[in-house]
């Protein structure tokens, strides 16, 4: 295992290649790699931000979920980017309520990458999901539809179920594909 310092002089030392072979061996420093990490994501530099939040999602510590978390709100659509696609790769209980926050974003990447974030998160997601879709904006309730079709959680039933007399063809289209995955859609037969 090579030295906290030499990683995190590779992390943030211009190298695409040093730096994505760091982020993968400084998790292997735990609590100590957190620490040091949790200093580059207070850089002026975006792109050490940009590549710490990357590094983060090697962590499974809770601490490393909470930087996460945080690094939503990064000033850098980049690393905010980054932050929700490391949540989908690595979901944390607490970033639920910051992506479904994140579902009503301005910015339609972010918003899908916080929809998947939420997606691999799972059961957890599912009622805050169901409440965007009973009183969201059209953009976080079209996302909230889609994850919760990916989800497949038998509790959204009744909601989707509602979204089939929508006016959006987009949440009749969601509302479909997870009442298809979960067994409840729409069958057709001659009597």
């Amino acid at each position: 295992m090579r030295i906290l310092g030499e990683l995190i002089s590779d992390l943030t030392g211009g190298d695409s290649e040093q730096a994505e072979r760091a982020a993968i061996e400084l998790p292997e420093h735990g609590k100590q790699g957190i620490a040091a990490l949790q200093s580059l994501l207070h850089s002026s530099d975006a792109g050490e931000r940009w590549w710490a939040t990357r590094t983060l999602a090697g962590f499974q510590d809770a601490e490393a979920g909470q930087l996460l978390v945080a690094t939503l709100d990064d000033a850098d659509i980049g690393v905010r980017y980054c932050a929700a696609l490391s949540l989908g790769k690595q979901p944390h209980l607490t970033a639920v309520p910051t992506l479904i926050g994140a579902l009503d974003s301005g910015d339609t990447l972010l918003a899908r990458l916080a929809a998947d974030a939420l997606a691999a998160t799972g059961a957890a997601a599912v009622e805050p999901l169901i409440s965007v879709l009973e009183g969201g904006t059209p953009t976080a309730r079209v996302e909230a539809a889609r994850t919760l079709a990916l989800i497949g959680d038998t509790r959204a039933i009744p909601t989707l179920f509602k979204l089939l007399d929508s006016d959006s063809i987009s949440l009749q289209h969601w509302a479909n594909e997870g009442l298809d995955k979960m067994g409840v859609g729409m069958s057709f037969f001659h009597p």
